[in-house]
Formats: C-alpha cells, structure tokens, sequence
C-alpha cells in the first residue's frame, strides 16, 4: 500500500471482540468501510462492522474472500495462526507486520528481542515441555532466575491465565502440573514500585507518536484501573516513551502498540508488549485530543498521526462479569464517559465494558 487509503476503502480486522469493535467504530468516523473476520459466531465487532466473516482460520476459501474485500489488514488480538496469515498478505497489506505478530506470541522470543535491542526485562528462563526430566529443569530455572518467580505459558495467556506463581522448590510440581505440559518460561519476581503502560503509535511515515504513561491496578490478574496521570516524574516518563520508541522502530512497526513497565528503583524494566490498541490505553477516549482507536486506524490507512495531547486527568475502570449492575448509576455520573462492549451475556472475568472518569483538567508536567 504506497498510498494513504481513502475515505470510502475498506479495513479488514482479524478478530471480533471488544477491541475490533472499538477499531471499527473509529474507521467509520474517518469514513472507511470495515469487514470483520471471526471463528466466533455474533461478535461484538460484528455489530459495527459493514460484514462479518463468521469462519474459522482454517477455512482457506473464507480467508481469501475477506482479504480480496479489504485494502488493509490489521487484528486486534495476537494469537492468529501462521498459515491463516499467509493466506491473507499474499492478498493484502497487513499491518502491523508479522515480525511484530511472531515476537509477541511467544514470551521467550519477546523477552529474547527486548533483550537484543538493549532494554531490561526480568531475568527468565525457557522450561521446555518435551525434556526429558521436566523436574529438573524447573530446577534449573529456579536456579538462574531465582524466586519467587512466575512460570507462564509461552503462548496464548492473558488476563492472569496460563501463569503460576513459584515462591520456592516446594510450589514447582503443582506449577508444572498447572501449566498442563506445555512450553513454558520462568520469570524472575520484579520488586516494582507500580506498573505503568504506554500507548505509543508510528506511522507509516516512520513518525512516532506517544500518549502520557497510565498507571495500572490489577486484580485476580486483571487490569482493574488504569490512572492519568501515572505517579512518576518527568524523567521516568521520557525513559518510558524512549523505550516505547526504541521498540517500535526496532519492528519497523506501523499502528498502536502497548507497552506495559515496570518502575523500579534502578529504573524502568519492560514487563511485556502487545501490537495492537490495548485495555490500559481506553483512558484516551475521554482524557486525550485523539484516542488510541483512531491513531491506530489512521496509522495502518497511512494517514498522519495526531500529536496525542492529554487535556484531562482521568481513572479508567474495567467492568468485569456482574460489575454490569453498577450501569444505571454510572450512568447519572457527571464526568463518567461509559462504553460497554455488546456482549449478551456477563460472566465472572470476562470484560464487559469499561468507564472512564474525568478528575480535572490535565496539569502542567
């Protein structure tokens, strides 16, 4: 795609959940047609979207239906299998790029990557699921890394799934037990003093544009307020954006990235990254001059990114399963701007739409 899209193309986006729908909400606003493609039936993107392919990621004839429709692919979640994507960027242009995609499925290619581009992580360690004496190399790990430490799927956790908690040799052989035999990574427990993320955007004209850090709560290992501004000073903030930097040119990415950190006494260490809008950037719906949605879309149509100014102080909240009952009151909030996501049924853990509060007019930093 050499040229910016035009009002009036079309936007494919792998995935339906909360985050497409949010995307496809934005391209309307710009004027671009969206196409949905989801292996779940009725998706919450599906709603907003002009189509909605209900097919799974196998299905060869669907896949390159919906990419011949489309004049950009982008997703909203990572885990979308290799083949599927093969099928889609013989079609398609497809941003952000697979290189961006391959690094984030896989935490030990992540903390790898991170490493090899000079940033700091937790110490790790791989614990691969077909050796011969799994005991032992648990063993090993905890070794290297120490405890209390965390072992973690090296694929497809999210939200505190896919993780168990090590605090010392005795805990080891229920955390392989939980980890079901697969593949996993051992990493070492950081003493943070809070986790904060930023949101950072390129654009395909290499520009790189970075929203104010948030700082995040989180419970049962959910995102459970993100607050702007975060509590750092001016110094760990250009560090924070720094990073954001270092790494989105290091992938030669194009659209929105999340880069969740650690702010510790020596300094920022990098806890993970996503290549996609991300829970802790939905602050920027009401706190900022543009939110991470429309950047993101504008980014992978090729437009020009928007300097992402914070005008307001703000807590975003998550609502989680029953936390829906806490609607109708939100709702007589002043200053409460609420997004629910269209999901037909709440249940415990699942994110069913987020609130975000206004405390005052953003102060000088």
């Amino acid at each position: 795609m050499s040229e910016p899209l035009k009002p009036g193309q079309t936007i494919g986006i792998l995935g339906g959940g909360q985050l497409g729908r949010m995307l496809a909400m934005a391209a309307a606003r710009l004027g671009f047609h969206v196409h949905i493609y989801e292996p779940g039936a009725k998706p919450p993107a599906g709603e907003v979207a002009d189509l909605t392919f209900s097919a799974g990621y196998d299905d060869v004839d669907a896949l390159e239906r919906f990419a011949a429709g489309v004049d950009v692919v982008t997703y909203e979640f990572e885990n979308v299998p290799a083949d599927a994507l093969d099928r889609i960027e013989a079609l398609v242009p497809f941003r952000p790029n697979r290189r961006a995609l391959a690094v984030s499925q896989d935490r030990l290619d992540e903390k790898t990557f991170l490493t090899d581009i000079g940033l700091k992580v937790a110490p790790f360690a791989a614990v691969d699921a077909g050796a011969t004496d799994a005991a032992a190399e648990l063993a090993q790990a905890m070794a290297k890394v120490g405890t209390p430490a965390i072992l973690k799927t090296r694929r497809l956790g999210y939200d505190g799934k896919g993780q168990a908690r090590i605090n010392g040799p005795h805990e080891a052989p229920a955390a392989r037990e939980a980890m079901g035999g697969t593949a996993a990574v051992l990493e070492g427990f950081v003493n943070f003093n809070r986790e904060i993320s930023v949101i950072a955007a390129r654009g395909a004209d290499d520009r790189i544009a970075c929203f104010e850090p948030g700082e995040n709560v989180h419970k049962d290992g959910i995102l459970h307020t993100t607050t702007v501004p975060a509590n750092i000073d001016s110094a760990t903030r250009d560090r924070a954006f720094g990073i954001a930097g270092t790494i989105l040119a290091a992938l030669d990415y194009v659209g929105v990235l999340g880069v969740e950190l650690f702010d510790t006494d020596n300094g920022l260490i990098v806890n993970e990254i996503a290549p996609r809008v991300h829970n802790s950037g939905h602050w920027t719906e009401a706190g900022a001059v543009i939110d991470q949605f429309e950047q993101h879309i504008r980014a992978v149509a090729g437009w020009p990114l928007v300097d992402p100014v914070r005008h307001s102080d703000v807590v975003m909240t998550n609502l989680i399963g029953d936390d829906l009952d806490q609607v109708p009151d939100i709702a007589a909030e002043t200053g409460a701007m609420l997004h629910l996501y269209g999901k037909a049924e709440a249940r415990p853990g699942r994110k069913m739409g987020h609130v975000t509060r206004v405390t005052g007019p953003a102060g000088d930093r």
